[in-house]
């Protein structure tokens, strides 16, 4: 049976393979998996991490523990998506609480980017949240009108170019950590204003990805839990694609 694929790491090889759920539930009567099901999910996911974040916006900036707690939410968070994308049975409990701490990381973070940027870009935050939301939905209609397609050619150019994002932010973080890095990845030159681009480019692409292997997965019988691994799996595109283009807002501002 074809291995299903994505460029999301939470919707790879075998996660949603039919010939799987066959041979572990053979002969045992579960509740299937639907697409409806697992837009359900991210709703309630979305719903969490929005209340996270606008409580973590209001609250936590005015903490002399802010970078505390930033960053235990996003050490958390990643912990928790380790976890989910290892065991995809314990998204159905995990996946709240990873929407949760990613609600206050990003609320948080964004509180703090909204406050610099007041003067050269007031309302930064706000813009890139409506951003991400006009893609992500822009997306949704290429996907559901067909425009788009998840083509074998389509899947392995997404996925490949999704790795190589990574790979490129792994030695860049490597470099960092020895006082060097790749300053521009991070300044507001055109290269690095392209390369924001590009790669917020790729991120919305994945949501293409992301709505096949849901709609594979419902028509492999996977079982009802794997709606919250789907669910999780668009969170992960969609956060993923805020800070992309929170970080080209950024960029932009500073050339002002």
């Amino acid at each position: 049976m074809e291995l299903f694929k994505s460029g999301n790491p939470a919707l790879s090889d075998k996660t949603f393979e039919s010939g799987r759920f066959a041979t572990e539930l053979e002969a045992l009567d579960y509740e299937r998996m639907t697409v409806r099901g697992a837009a359900g999910k991210f709703g309630a996911m979305m719903l969490a991490l929005i209340i996270a974040a606008g409580w973590a916006w209001i609250r936590i900036p005015q903490s002399p523990n802010v970078m505390l707690w930033m960053g235990g939410s996003a050490i958390g968070g990643f912990i928790l998506a380790m976890i989910i994308i290892f065991k995809p049975m314990l998204a159905s409990k995990l996946a709240l609480g990873y929407a949760l701490l990613e609600g206050i990381f990003l609320g948080t973070l964004s509180a703090l980017v909204n406050a610099a940027f007041a003067t050269r870009y007031p309302g930064i935050a706000g813009q890139a949240v409506l951003l991400t939301l006009g893609v992500a939905i822009a997306m949704f209609g290429l996907y559901y009108f067909r425009i788009l397609k998840a083509t074998p050619i389509f899947t392995k150019v997404i996925i490949m170019a999704t790795m190589g994002i990574a790979l490129f932010y792994v030695i860049n973080m490597v470099l960092r950590l020895f006082g060097s890095g790749m300053p521009f990845l991070h300044d507001s030159s055109p290269l690095s204003i392209g390369i924001s681009l590009f790669v917020v480019g790729i991120a919305a692409l994945n949501f293409i990805l992301d709505f096949d292997q849901i709609e594979r997965g419902a028509e492999a019988g996977a079982p009802k839990q794997m709606e919250w691994y789907g669910a999780f799996g668009l969170m992960l595109t969609i956060v993923w694609l805020y800070l992309e283009i929170l970080k080209l807002l950024m960029k932009l501002a500073n050339r002002r």
